[in-house]
C-alpha cells in the first residue's frame, strides 16, 4: 500500500481546516471499506486520510416523528440495522443497508460511506433517493444541502467539491399513507453486487387504493444511481392497479441504460428493470396499505 498520512479528527473545523490545506489530495474515511481496499489495489491516490468515526456529528443517529431521521456519515450500517425506530418506520431503507457486505462489513461501514463511493450499482442509494433523503456538505463555507438524487455525478464521482465532506444525511418522517421497498438481482445469494436493482415509495390516499405520489430509483443500469420521476409523474393519480403497475415498470425500464460486463448484458439488466421496478412497486404499495405499528 502507499504511504500516506493519518489523522482522526475530533471536529468540524479540523476537518476543514485539514481539506483546505491538503490541495485536494485528502481522502476522507468514514468507514473504510471501500477506501482502504481503493488505496491497497492503487485505484486511489492520496497524501492524507482523514479519519471521522470519531466525531460527535458524523455519529449521530436519531429518529423524530417531526423532524424525522438523521444518519451521521460515519454511523455503521448495523446501527442503522438494529434501531428499533428506523426498523418500523423505514423498513425499505434497511432492506437496502442490511445488503452491504458481509456481517464484517455490516460492523465498519457506514451509509454516509457507501454513498460517497458513488458507485452506480450502490443498494443504499436507490432506497435513500426514493425516501427523499437529503445530504449535508460542510466546508468552509458553510453547510450546504444536496439531495441525494444529485449526489451521485459519474461513476465513483460525487458532487462534492475538494474542500467539501459529508457530515449527515437526513431523511423526512414519512407521511401516513407510505412505504417504500427495495429489490435487486445478483447471481449468488449474499456479498455479491446487483446486476440491478429498483427502489420504490409511494404514497396512498385515504382510501388506499389511489397514489398520491410516488418516486422509483434503479441501480446498475445507468453511469450513476437512476432516478426516473417519469414514473411519479405518471403513477400521481392514478389507482394502485396491476395494469398501473407495469405500465410504471415499462417507463423505468425505457429509463434505463445498461451496459453488459462481466456480470450480465444490456438486454439482461433491461428485462430486470422491468421486473424489479414493478415488484418493488407493488411491495411499496403492500406496506402503503397497512398501518405502521
Amino acid at each position: 500500500m502507499q504511504e500516506f498520512d493519518y489523522v482522526a479528527a475530533k471536529s468540524v473545523d479540523e476537518v476543514i481546516a485539514l481539506l483546505a490545506a491538503s490541495s485536494g489530495q485528502a481522502r476522507i474515511l468514514a468507514g473504510g471499506t471501500d477506501l482502504l481496499v481503493q488505496l491497497r489495489e492503487g485505484r486511489r491516490k492520496t497524501g492524507l486520510v482523514v479519519d471521522i468515526k470519531r466525531m460527535d456529528e458524523t455519529n449521530a443517529l436519531s429518529y423524530e416523528p417531526t423532524s424525522g431521521l438523521r444518519i451521521g456519515a460515519a454511523v455503521s450500517c448495523q446501527r442503522i440495522c438494529r434501531h428499533p425506530a428506523i426498523a418500523r418506520v423505514y423498513p425499505g431503507l434497511v432492506e437496502a443497508v442490511a445488503l452491504i457486505g458481509g456481517t464484517q462489513i455490516q460492523g465498519r461501514a457506514s451509509l454516509g460511506g457507501n454513498l460517497c463511493n458513488a458507485s452506480p450499482a450502490a443498494d443504499s442509494i436507490p432506497a435513500l433517493i426514493v425516501h427523499s433523503a437529503v445530504c449535508l456538505v460542510a466546508s468552509g463555507r458553510g453547510v450546504r444541502s444536496i439531495p441525494v438524487e444529485e449526489f451521485c455525478v459519474a461513476p465513483g464521482k460525487s458532487a462534492l467539491q475538494a474542500d467539501e465532506f459529508l457530515l449527515s444525511i437526513h431523511l423526512p418522517d414519512p407521511p401516513a399513507g407510505f412505504g417504500a421497498a427495495y429489490l435487486r438481482f445478483i447471481p449468488r445469494h449474499e456479498m455479491d453486487i446487483a446486476v440491478a436493482g429498483a427502489g420504490a415509495s409511494l404514497v396512498l390516499d385515504d382510501d388506499r387504493q389511489t397514489i398520491r405520489s410516488a418516486r422509483l430509483a434503479l441501480s446498475a443500469v445507468a453511469p450513476r444511481p437512476l432516478f426516473v420521476p417519469q414514473v411519479g409523474e405518471y403513477l400521481a393519480g392514478r389507482r394502485a392497479s396491476p395494469e398501473t403497475l407495469a405500465e410504471a415498470a415499462r417507463i423505468a425500464r425505457a429509463a434505463a441504460r445498461p451496459i453488459s460486463d462481466m456480470r450480465g448484458t444490456a438486454a439482461q439488466r433491461s428485462h430486470l428493470c422491468g421486473v424489479l421496478a414493478r415488484r418493488s412497486l407493488a411491495a411499496a404499495v403492500a406496506r402503503a396499505g397497512g398501518e405502521r405499528m
